[in-house]
Parts: structure tokens; sequence; C-alpha cells
């Protein structure tokens, strides 16, 4: 995109800046994170559906800004919340809560205004279990980080939103 909401012309594969090279790194950094998440999936006995859920969790619980969920920012996670975000049956994501609670990755607890409300936590014991398992992520995360200049990180992190505002749009206009 241009700013204008219009996209930018396609450039050659050796243009740092074009489209291509930015489809390579992004799918290359995902992949990469995707086998870190699936590793400790697998380390945990859980399905990758699980694993979703747990991200999705995590992120509603750290994250008050509008930016990190289009349908409701800063708000606690609920099973339809849930639900509509990674596209299941409310009966899949009933069964996919329950291994979760068993396994004490999260804990179901009733709204306090409204008890009819269920809001989903990410257990303070497995907060610190994925803490643990993840800090070498963060701590490359943070090595990488250090070779950009505070304005630099400031680009990079106003393009990961609207990547992400992007990615939202798309999923909505398919849904």
């Amino acid at each position: 995109m241009n700013g204008s909401g219009t996209p930018s012309a396609l450039t050659s594969a050796d243009d740092p800046t074009g489209l291509q090279s930015f489809a390579v790194q992004l799918r290359r950094m995902n992949s990469e994170f995707n086998r870190i998440a699936q590793e400790f999936a697998h380390a945990q006995g859980l399905h990758p559906t699980d694993m979703q859920a747990l991200i999705a969790i995590l992120d509603a619980d750290a994250d008050a800004d509008a930016d990190a969920d289009a349908d409701a920012p800063g708000e606690p996670m609920t099973p339809g919340r849930l639900r509509k975000q990674l596209n299941l049956t409310s009966g899949a994501v009933t069964a996919c809560l329950d291994r979760l609670e068993r396994a004490g990755h999260i804990r179901r607890v009733r709204a306090a205004g409204d008890r009819r409300v269920v809001h989903l936590e990410y257990a303070e014991q497995a907060r610190s279990l994925a803490r643990d398992y993840f800090r070498p992520l963060a701590r490359s995360t943070d090595t990488a980080r250090g070779r950009f200049t505070p304005d630099e990180l400031t680009v990079v992190v106003r393009f990961l939103r609207e990547m992400n505002r992007e990615l939202v749009l798309l999923r909505q206009d398919r849904g």
C-alpha cells in the first residue's frame, strides 16, 4: 500500500523492499514462529487448535490496545469471541476449553457484573511454564530489536500493525 489504500507497484524479486521480498520474509518468520509453537504444543500434549486458543487468550489478557483485536479491543476473552476468532463451532470450542482447563492451562471465570458471562484466563502456572519455554525466543527478539534504532523500530511496529489490520480485514471479507 502506498498510504492511499492502493497497492504499491510490484517490484522485482531482488528488490529488498518489493512485495515478493516481503512475502518471503513474512512467510519465513511465520514458519519459524509456528515451528516453535508446535514444539511447545507437542511437549504439552496440546492440539494445534489448543495452541491457537492459548495464544488468543494470552493476547486478550495482555493486550488492552485497540490494535490487538478489532472485534473487541481490550476486552477479556470469552468462549464466543474465541469461537469467532478461531472460526470454530461452539462444540469444538467447548472441547478445546475443556482440554485446556483439565491440563491446567486456563481458567473459566464468571464475570462479576454478569454471572452468565464467562471470561477465559491463562492460568498463572501455565503462564509461567510458557514464559520459561519461550524465554529464548524473547531473547532472540530482543537481540534483533537491538540492531535497530528507535525510529526504525517505530516504522517496523507501524508496518506490523498495518499488516495485522489488513489480515483481519481479509479474514472478515472472506467470512
